[in-house]
């Protein structure tokens, strides 16, 4: 059976991708099964440059197909930040609270009707003379408080457009339905089908 390394030590990120993946015939690994994985820093300016040097640097070092994302919380009042910053927002060792805490105080007091945002979701591929990039985006807006127990990062604050409960709130596979990531990733899939 083929390898897929996907390029990340997050555990949610990790059970969200392979349940998306589960039809593939590959062995689905993490770096958290690698020795001496490595230590890629993401200082790219996009989500693109980011998810491409996860991918490049696992796949050189480890020699397998690689799959690796970066995703972004993009709220249009505050000029599409948190952005490529959204794991850090709070600080470089910030926990999914203390980044959920900083975006509700940047929007304290603005109105329900200015709280627009988006999730985008880059994946990177990189493997033997392969470099390919599949992008996914939801549109949606975020609360005023948190609401939900389930999912990770900002999804307690997140409501995609359409729906009245968070992503948090959201079983995975609900959630898997209509994500960014799944979204990135089902066109991810139609090209590894092709491998």
């Amino acid at each position: 059976m083929k390898k897929l390394l996907i390029a990340t030590h997050n555990n949610h990120k990790v059970e969200e991708i392979k349940h998306l993946l589960s039809d593939l015939l590959f062995e689905v690994l993490s770096l958290s099964d690698i020795r001496n994985p490595p230590k890629t820093i993401e200082d790219r300016p996009t989500l693109e440059g980011n998810a491409l040097k996860k991918a490049r640097e696992a796949f050189h070092t480890t020699g397998m197909l690689t799959l690796a994302d970066d995703t972004g919380l993009e709220c249009y009042y505050l000029e599409l930040q948190p952005g490529v910053f959204s794991a850090r927002y709070a600080g470089e060792n910030a926990t999914y609270a203390d980044n959920n805490k900083k975006l509700l105080s940047a929007l304290k007091g603005v109105p329900a009707r200015r709280r627009h945002a988006r999730f985008r979701t880059v994946v990177a591929v990189a493997g033997p003379k392969i470099e390919k990039i599949f992008e996914g985006k939801v549109e949606g807006k975020i609360l005023e408080y948190p609401q939900g127990t389930l999912g990770f990062g900002y999804d307690p604050l997140f409501v995609p457009a359409g729906h009245s409960r968070s992503f948090a709130e959201m079983a995975l596979v609900g959630k898997n339905q209509l994500s960014h990531r799944s979204e990135a990733l089902k066109k991810t899939i139609t090209f590894l089908k092709t491998l």
